[in-house]
């Protein structure tokens, strides 16, 4: 996995950048006001997977399955209390794969 770095967007405007989604997945931040944008230029929608570590009353939550269109730009928030696992960082799988996906993850303030 790759892990994807923290781009702060300040009030001024701040330049952005997406990078290729790796075949194997992609580690992120989370935290209030942090976002994955994920942009699908692949021909067939990708689905996104976030793996939800935690539990409730001793149960597991089912991972979010988010699928992308093709040619769709999508934003989707990475609050801590969902996704982050014990090293804070959530965990992002591609399927069927990460063909012509690139992501990034930002925190406005």
């Amino acid at each position: 996995m790759a892990a994807l770095p923290l781009q702060v967007l300040i009030p001024d405007g701040s330049a952005s950048t997406l990078v290729a989604a790796a075949g194997g997945g992609d580690t992120a931040p989370t935290g209030d006001n942090v976002f994955l944008e994920v942009n699908n230029a692949n021909a067939a929608t990708r689905t996104l997977v976030i793996a939800t570590p935690g539990t409730v009353r001793g149960l597991t939550i089912q991972d979010r399955s988010i699928p992308i269109p093709a040619g769709e730009r999508w934003k989707i928030p990475l609050p801590s209390s969902l996704y982050a696992g014990a090293d804070g960082q959530a965990s992002i799988t591609y399927t069927p794969d990460a063909a012509s996906v690139t992501v990034g993850v930002f925190r406005a303030v």
